[in-house]
């Protein structure tokens, strides 16, 4: 493998990753191949990976590679640009190496489904296209396909990874939506639009699809959206998106409309996009059904990390719902959230960090609400309570991260399905207490 030209004259001394997770790991690996040195860098220890980066390691490194989690006035990434080096996030550093088209999707919610089925139907299409980025599969390991000429990149781009973006010039862009998330990391709703609109500037051609709330989102912080923009509207979707398929319903209908309008302006056979979306499946632990046990219906919707996406999937159910939901904050209106989700929930049963904000929303609108010490006793009381009134419907969609009790959404959608299965070993109406898996 060999080295970009752009950075060539930045390797002769060892490149510093900082981050030392999936990313750091994957650009960490690519630099080897190119046969840098390379010293990682990480606030948690492992072996191999020093613990600290100050103005005296900074003056080591004429590049740096940081992963998505380092904000941009972290205080490494301060001491490395004193210091004069050269700073590139992951995704940026891997753009460099990659030669075929690109193509970025975004969005607040959405955009790791939409990524996947977009790379299905291209590969379906006969196009050499793999998922990339923040999927869990980093750019910086697609070196392993050899030339990337010819080839399609699907790469998921979330803000984190937009916000510093130098070197990415993205084929296309399609931005699902855009609602309130990620307000521990930017100080408003602009920051986090502005870290996103960096994809629109960057683009290299003429086909940006955005979705509705995006184009209201932009009017509202007055960016000018380029005359070629297409706006994908909700209204008729019934009669675009196939019937029986996982896009039946909202908030998966926009991302098929998002991914048929790219297809009809590259000129693809709807009849192949169609056939894809049939045979689609969605990422275990976004809105699947779990088990149905004395008339009550569990569903996992553990990916459901933010007000938006726990919102869709409440508006998924005819009737109210009983609600599991509650972790750790990411900031925004936890008040004004727990208004939009209460005439959506029946009874709900709460955890983590915020669950007794959100006991207290709840409350003051008349929805009964119990704050639970773990994830397992919320699911034996929300069992207690859809039994008690079967037909009913458990849904479980957090709405906040899982960092405060788990190592990551799928750890904590793990715990819930082994919570749920464990029900029929434990009496009627008897509460075992436990802590997280």
């Amino acid at each position: 493998m060999q080295l970009p030209a752009a950075l060539a004259s930045l390797a002769r001394r060892p490149v510093a990753v900082l981050g030392y997770g999936v990313s750091g790991q994957a650009a960490t690996a690519l630099l080897k191949q190119c046969g840098c040195g390379v010293e990682a860098y990480d606030e948690k220890s492992a072996p191999g990976v020093r613990g600290e980066f100050g103005a005296a390691e900074a003056k080591r490194h004429d590049l740096v590679v940081y992963s998505p989690g380092f904000r941009q006035d972290h205080p490494w990434l301060c001491a490395a640009r004193a210091a004069g080096a050269e700073c590139l996030g992951e995704l940026d550093f891997a753009s460099l190496f990659w030669h075929g088209k690109l193509v970025a999707v975004t969005g607040t919610n959405g955009k790791t489904t939409l990524t996947e089925f977009l790379a299905t139907a291209l590969r379906r299409q006969g196009l050499a296209a793999v998922p990339a980025g923040n999927i869990g599969h980093p750019l910086s390991r697609l070196d392993d396909l050899g030339s990337t000429e010819g080839r399609i990149a699907v790469c998921e781009v979330s803000s984190f990874q937009a916000e510093g973006l130098r070197h990415l010039r993205p084929h296309a862009l399609l931005w699902t939506n855009f609602d309130e998330d990620h307000l521990d990391r930017y100080s408003n709703l602009r920051e986090y639009f502005s870290a996103k609109w960096n994809l629109v500037e960057r683009l290299a051609g003429p086909k940006l699809i955005i979705g509705e709330s995006v184009a209201q989102a932009a009017a509202q912080f007055g960016c000018v959206l380029p005359s070629f923009a297409k706006i994908v509207r909700r209204e008729g979707a019934q009669h675009f998106v196939p019937a029986g398929s996982v896009f039946a319903t909202h908030p998966q209908s926009e991302n098929y409309l998002v991914a048929r309008a790219y297809w009809e302006m590259e000129g693809f056979p709807l009849k192949v996009l169609e056939e894809t979306a049939q045979s689609f499946s969605t990422r275990r632990h976004r809105l699947a059904q779990v088990a149905e046990w004395e008339g009550v219906v569990y569903w996992n919707d553990s990916k459901g990390t933010n007000f938006h996406a726990t919102l869709a999937a409440l508006e998924t159910f005819p009737q109210p719902v009983v609600w599991i939901g509650g972790g750790k904050s990411k900031g925004g209106d936890i008040e004004g959230f727990a208004g939009r989700a209460a005439g959506r929930v029946r009874e709900a049963f709460l955890i983590g960090e915020t669950a007794g904000a959100l006991a207290a929303g709840l409350h003051h609108r008349g929805v009964a609400a119990t704050v639970c010490e773990s994830l397992r006793e919320a699911v034996q009381r929300a069992h207690e309570a859809g039994r008690h009134s079967a037909p009913a419907q458990v849904l479980f969609s957090p709405g906040f991260s899982s960092f405060d009790m788990f190592h990551d959404y799928a750890e904590r959608g793990l715990a819930f399905e082994q919570a749920v299965l464990g029900l029929k070993a434990a009496p009627p109406g008897v509460i075992h207490e436990a802590s997280p898996a």
